[in-house]
């Protein structure tokens, strides 16, 4: 039977392995490099559908794990999938549910043929396989859904030599068990920071020929420096007429970063999080709604952003709502930053097609201050408040990742 998903290059940037292309699926064209922003339970934090139409999001990803223990793969199913069931027309992507379960320490045990392990709502027992993985995500009916795998601490090399066969196994077992012909199933490159197993992961998993390629357990607490060079070792070694996704990846330094190394697709809980938490990204860096500095401050989050919040908004308002715990802040927040993260791969889009990424990037990354780099930050923040700028207050020095519990986004 044949597939109804095409993914074709477009354009491959001359200085990089950057590129830009176009994936076909039954429920539309996703234009690559492409952001997801996370609907873990079927919606994406305070905001609709047609507000994420109007953002022009062209994929959105939900949560496996948290849709099979609420409301159940079989209401959804029942109820016409995903698609109907929460009204949103345009691609959907569902991962595995592995990082949910695996983070579950103390709750689940693992064997060659699956975890057991307990809902974090009602502590109630449960089995995943690879087989009952795809089975659920079949029933969910998401345009992409993901092998089951096992996520690993980073660091510890014995324990992911074991997770790295078991987790080709399952990849191979969720091949088998797939059914519909109407779902891309994507296997996932394990092997934390060891080089040779990150290799020999990309090349038994291109062998499979699935119908593209994630790259997990990677921006899980490993330093930068190892998350870059894994990247660099690993998507050369996937096959170029096949997507690339790099999981739980959304701050805007790490998708240049990635757009850079050859990556098309990228998911995080990063903004939608955020956003609740009173933090909004700008060209700068952050700033953080709960600096007294921006109690009477007139002016938009950012001047020329074309989002619905910064068109009719002042921080001042922002700062109110945020300090007064009113649902519309938390809205307008998020709306600024799904736009302001979807607006950026629009114009890192462009800008390959147009051979000018490299300067987009070197224009970025000259003005925008990482959260990690408090030094450079303390220095631009002089320079702000020297222009009497708002100034942004220092965010937590972490590493971010799209779901770092299962009670995350």
């Amino acid at each position: 039977m044949p597939t109804p998903f095409r993914f074709s290059l477009e354009k491959t940037d001359s200085q990089s392995r950057a590129r830009a292309g176009l994936f076909s699926t039954p429920h539309g064209d996703i234009r690559t490099p492409v952001f997801a922003p996370v609907g873990t339970q079927g919606t994406v934090k305070t905001l609709s559908p047609d507000e994420l139409t109007d953002l022009g999001a062209y994929l959105i990803l939900a949560n496996t794990y948290h849709l099979y223990l609420r409301p159940g793969a079989d209401v959804v199913q029942r109820l016409g999938g995903l698609h109907r069931f929460m009204a949103w027309p345009g691609p959907i992507l569902t991962d595995s549910g592995g990082f949910q379960v695996f983070s579950l320490s103390g709750l689940r045990k693992i064997s060659n043929d699956g975890v057991t392990f307990r809902s974090h709502i009602d502590g109630s027992e449960h089995f995943f396989s690879p087989e009952k993985s795809v089975q659920v995500q079949e029933a969910l009916g998401a345009d992409i859904i993901m092998a089951f795998d096992e996520c690993p601490d980073p660091m510890d090399y014995d324990y992911n030599v074991v997770a790295l066969r078991r987790t080709h196994g399952w990849a191979a077992r969720c091949q088998k068990a797939q059914t519909r012909s109407d779902q891309a199933l994507f296997g996932i490159v394990q092997g934390g920071i060891f080089p040779e197993l990150r290799e020999e992961s990309a090349r038994f998993l291109s062998a499979l020929d699935l119908s593209g390629y994630a790259i997990g357990g990677l921006s899980v607490g490993e330093p930068k420096a190892k998350t870059i060079e894994m990247l660099d070792l690993t998507v050369p070694l996937l096959p170029p007429d096949k997507p690339r996704y790099l999981m739980g990846v959304g701050s805007p330094e790490d998708l240049f970063s990635g757009v850079e190394r050859g990556i098309d697709i990228f998911d995080c809980a990063l903004p939608t999080r955020l956003a609740r938490n009173g933090a909004l990204f700008t060209s700068h860096g952050r700033i953080n709604l709960r600096n007294a500095v921006f109690a009477g401050a007139e002016g938009p989050i950012e001047e020329g952003c074309t989002c619905y919040t910064c068109q009719r908004f002042s921080m001042a308002y922002l700062h109110h709502l945020y300090k007064a715990e009113e649902i519309l802040g938390l809205r307008l927040n998020t709306l600024h930053n799904v736009h302001f993260l979807l607006e950026l791969m629009r114009n890192i889009r462009s800008s390959i097609l147009q051979g000018t990424f490299a300067h987009l990037k070197a224009e970025f990354v000259s003005r925008y201050i990482p959260v990690q780099d408090d030094a450079q930050r303390r220095e631009n923040l002089s320079q702000r408040r020297d222009r009497k700028e708002p100034a942004a207050k220092p965010g937590p020095q972490r590493r971010e990742r799209s779901s770092s519990s299962p009670l995350d986004d």
